[in-house]
């Protein structure tokens, strides 16, 4: 039974491919509508190509979902395991003739497309199987030529609301008769779409701006079906940052790849969810109850969205700010791990001071990989010195101020960031210098990076050791030199 009194919307993705931020976006925003009306979000895997459907990307799509947090309240359906009901309805549609055979060859109907395509005029079907004599089709049939169903598109155009682009209207002339049944007996997306839209009460169907001139179709199945239609809202593109729609030139577009980079599924969800909607205000960090509580689909714009991964990178960066530092050193683990940095057993062991270096590496990550470009210094002598910053501060002078400054170092003790720090003001000021003049050599020569954390800190959790080696070897160098 249709039951459109209570809010039903679903995500029926097409596991014929990488389940993208677009998809995500559309899965989100169907999430966020059934959240924010006590309603039901329904999961439905649109799987009759059979020939490139896929038992991995099905994973992959429940993956992504369940990354995100988009908990589904019935299924996963399969169209796959629905083709009785589809059949049941074909023969429906012959009955009321809304419908007829097409004994025609793909292949030929595709020469034909491609040769007025060459010729640029306009092709559409032209209805000759539904002009076949009895005696035509008796034939046909008792050759047993594989015949496909096509619709028999009304005179008069289609008309509907649409919640986010308002009045759309297509004219009949636009339609040609499209086939709802191929011949190998599997039904089109229309058809599967419409019945499974319709058998499952769905009250919003919310999809990509993509499917709109579907839209047209289905109603005209839906009117020749007797059911009762849903409310229809088509979403924008995602576009990148040159105005194209986005795919593969841009980076990663596959939802699983922003997670193996370290984005949070919160902040992915409350970027996401501002991709050509708006709460009203101009709040961008929200959490998730906030959005569901703001969201409707009168305020998605109709124009196209713009994904702006700096945007995206600060957000998570924020997100990453707002965690306590034993859920970002659990985060991190993996990473420091796959870097071969340290293993489980050893983060364990030195629990403490791998805390320490969370929480004043926290500040700088946007994303949780880049603990490995930022932080290698921690964990090993072997990283990469940036050559402009070594070349600054690896004079004649910086290199005989290095050599005193080693020679006091090995004094300081205990060796912690004030010890350290006082000892270097002091030496500073024993030495006519400025803090400065030895904080930044010092930086580079341990770390490589010209920036990062408080130095006295770093220097601290680097260990006294691996300090007084690391600047030797810069001095054993012999990179002294004004020109």
């Amino acid at each position: 039974m249709n039951k459109l009194s209570e809010v039903r919307v679903r995500m029926a993705p097409s596991p014929t491919g990488f389940f993208h931020v677009g998809s995500a976006r559309t899965a989100l925003y169907n999430w966020l509508f059934a959240r924010h009306h006590k309603g039901k979000f329904i999961l439905r895997v649109e799987d009759t190509d059979v020939t490139r459907s896929s038992k991995e990307m099905i994973q992959v799509i429940l993956d992504g979902l369940t990354w995100l947090g988009l908990n589904w309240d019935e299924g996963p359906y399969f169209q796959s395991q629905r083709v009785q009901s589809y059949n049941y309805y074909v023969q429906q549609l012959l009955k009321n003739k809304s419908v007829y055979y097409c004994y025609c060859r793909p292949e030929d109907l595709e020469k034909e497309k491609q040769a007025a395509y060459k010729q640029k005029i306009d092709w559409h079907y032209d209805r000759r199987c539904l002009y076949l004599s009895p005696a035509e089709r008796e034939e046909k049939e008792k050759l047993n030529i594989p015949k496909a169903v096509r619709f028999l598109v009304p005179d008069k155009p289609v008309e509907y609301n649409d919640i986010i682009h308002g009045k759309v209207r297509r004219e009949a002339s636009d339609i040609e008769d499209f086939i709802i049944m191929r011949h190998n007996g599997m039904p089109t997306y229309n058809l599967a779409c419409v019945i499974d839209d319709y058998e499952m009460g769905i009250s919003h169907v919310i999809r990509a701006v993509e499917h709109i001139t579907n839209t047209p179709k289905q109603l005209l199945l839906y009117e020749a079906l007797g059911f009762k239609k849903p409310a229809f809202a088509h979403l924008p593109l995602i576009l990148g940052e040159d105005k194209k729609k986005l795919s593969k030139r841009h980076g990663a577009v596959s939802l699983m790849s922003y997670r193996d980079q370290g984005f949070l599924p919160e902040a992915m969800v409350n970027f996401l969810s501002l991709l050509g909607w708006s709460p009203g205000s101009d709040k961008e960090i929200m959490k998730i109850g906030e959005i569901i509580k703001s969201f409707s689909l009168e305020r998605i714009n109709p124009a196209n969205a713009v994904f702006d991964i700096k945007k995206l990178e600060w957000m998570n960066g924020q997100y990453i700010m707002n965690l306590s530092v034993e859920d970002l050193s659990e985060l991190l683990k993996p990473y420091v791990v796959k870097c071969k940095f340290m293993t489980k057993e050893d983060l364990d062991h030195r629990r403490d001071w791998f805390l320490k270096i969370c929480k004043l590496m926290q500040p700088r990550l946007r994303v949780l990989s880049d603990l490995e470009k930022r932080s290698r210094f921690f964990f090993s002598d072997d990283f990469d010195y940036d050559k402009s910053a070594l070349s600054k501060n690896c004079n004649q002078n910086t290199q005989t101020m290095i050599k005193k400054y080693l020679i006091s170092m090995e004094d300081i003790e205990p060796f912690n960031a004030d010890t350290i720090e006082q000892h270097l003001r002091n030496f500073a000021t024993e030495n006519n210098l400025k803090a400065r003049d030895i904080i930044h050599p010092v930086r580079i020569f341990v770390t490589g990076q010209e920036g990062g954390p408080g130095l006295f800190e770093t220097l601290e959790l680097v260990g006294k050791d691996a300090c007084l080696k690391r600047l030797k070897k810069i001095i054993a160098e012999d990179r002294g030199s004004d020109g």
